[in-house]
């Protein structure tokens, strides 16, 4: 597939996909998540080698949200003055590459460069390790132009901010500046502008050579734990357990453990 709104490169076991519409904020449009889940898919379906997906933003911002301008609220580019169906989009193509990035078989990192509102904002705190830039902002803006928070963020936030946080974000629009994110255990680590690229691909030079199958199994039982009581968590962990023990990494862990040396984890 020819993309025209994402670049999306591979090197070295880590995938990067931008989302590559500078001069629009790199707002979304169906146009925009077609190409982004049919990337997503390659990595998901084991056409990609893949073993870290980082996403980021052109220009300077991650990701505005929906394109108002070009229909992305309404289901489609077509510009109407009735009633508009503003969750149609969300059902046929903002929900599911959200619920993808949460089932990729791979550690998923954000790099935040800029604007993070709407559903931006949710695509971006969906990374298992979320690293901003310090001029960087998380906006839920929905509130502003008379919606509701949607793409996950509903699900997602109280989680990351409690409550509270959560929903005065929600409620009076107002911009959370990457610092604040950070202290509110929103992300992992806000950085520098200049350091930003650098610190996200050590970070996915990193686990791209580490226990890949471990690695999914610990982004999905957190993401399970939260949810369940102890009794049921417990049982999760036996369970990801057994499949992560039964991994070459785990022997190879060992390994170099008790040799006292590297791992050289295949993601096997």
């Amino acid at each position: 597939m020819a993309y025209e709104h994402i670049l999306f490169t591979e090197a070295d076991g880590v995938a990067t996909l931008t989302i590559n519409r500078p001069e629009r904020m790199n707002a979304l449009h169906v146009g925009v998540i077609a190409e982004m889940i049919h990337a997503v898919d390659t990595i998901r379906d084991g056409v990609s080698d893949a073993r870290v997906l980082v996403m980021t933003g052109t220009g300077r911002a991650f990701c505005s949200g929906a394109d108002l301008a070009g229909g992305g609220a309404g289901g489609g580019g077509e510009r109407t003055s009735g009633p508009v169906d503003a969750g149609k989009v969300l059902e046929t193509h903002f929900n599911p590459l959200l619920e993808r990035l949460f089932a990729l078989p791979v550690p998923f990192i954000t790099a935040v460069n800029g604007a993070a509102a709407g559903a931006g904002c949710s695509y971006a705190l969906a990374g298992d390790i979320v690293v901003a830039a310090k001029s960087a902002y998380f906006l839920q803006a929905f509130v502003n132009i008379g919606l509701v928070p949607d793409v996950g963020s509903t699900w997602m936030l109280p989680r990351l901010a409690g409550k509270a946080r959560a929903q005065a974000m929600m409620m009076l629009g107002e911009r959370v500046p990457a610092e604040t994110a950070e202290d509110w255990g929103m992300i992992y680590k806000a950085v520098d502008d200049a350091e930003l690229m650098t610190t996200v691909n050590a970070i996915a030079a990193k686990m791209a050579k580490g226990p890949t199958r471990a690695y999914t199994l610990i982004r999905q039982g957190l993401r399970d734990s939260l949810d369940k009581t102890l009794t049921e968590a417990l049982m999760v962990e036996r369970r990801n357990q057994l499949h992560a023990g039964r991994s070459a990494d785990f022997g190879e862990g060992v390994a170099a453990f008790l040799q006292k040396r590297p791992a050289a984890f295949t993601g096997k």
